[in-house]
């Protein structure tokens, strides 16, 4: 996955509390199991007036001209600001791919869902968690400031608005570095490559019966 260290980003606002993963990617795309094409079905339900199906063209579908993220002065963020226990609901790991593949790259909010949480850190999706307060400040500015840009940085866990006001946050060390390298489990795994060769030629010398076709 591609490694996370700073961003300027736009910030689009989603005003609304507990969005689960149903509403962040609905049932009838988790079809495919592939990690792409989910990025134009992203709040589906809320971005078009039909209802989607897989593979469809989106290009062509009726929007909802209301929904953030249809709006001119959002188009292109990278940086979503939401509201308590955003991804809560089912475990899909689709939630997590839609939203980066739509082109954001970190999510602030008060609390998350903890299997969103986790399938964030894993995709390359930075989630930051901020006060209630600080939150409600930052959707007070977004919507008040057209083009409103926040820079963050993970490698000093600050991020910084437009008028040079610092914030900072808490991330745990293991997630912190996996975001830093860009690693995901399969990369981590193959870190341990060495060992892991040692291990099945041991294996495979002291039980031969289970392995035939080295002998």
């Amino acid at each position: 996955m591609q490694a996370f260290t700073k961003i300027h980003g736009l910030v689009a606002p989603l005003d609304r509390s507990n969005v689960d993963t149903d509403a962040i990617i609905p049932k009838q795309f988790l079809k495919s199991v592939r990690r792409t094409g989910f990025g134009p079905n992203l709040f589906d339900s809320w971005r078009y007036l039909d209802v989607g199906e897989p593979e469809q063209d989106c290009s062509r579908r009726p929007l909802r001209e209301e929904f953030v993220l249809n709006l001119p002065r959002y188009q292109g963020a990278q940086i979503l600001l939401a509201r308590e226990n955003f991804g809560c609901g089912s475990s899909r790991e689709h939630a997590v791919w839609a939203l980066y593949e739509y082109g954001f790259r970190c999510v602030i909010a008060p609390s998350y869902g903890d299997i969103f949480f986790s399938n964030a850190g894993k995709n390359g999706l930075l989630a930051i968690t901020l006060s209630v307060q600080q939150v409600e400040h930052l959707f007070s500015e977004v919507e008040a400031n057209e083009g409103y840009r926040l820079k963050v940085d993970l490698p000093s866990q600050t991020i910084t608005a437009p008028s040079g006001e610092e914030l900072t946050f808490d991330i745990g060390a293991a997630l912190k570095e996996r975001l830093l390298q860009g690693q995901d489990d399969i990369g981590i795994t193959l870190e341990q490559g060495d060992l892991i060769r040692e291990y099945e030629r041991q294996r495979a010398a002291q039980r031969p019966w289970l392995f035939p076709d080295l002998n």
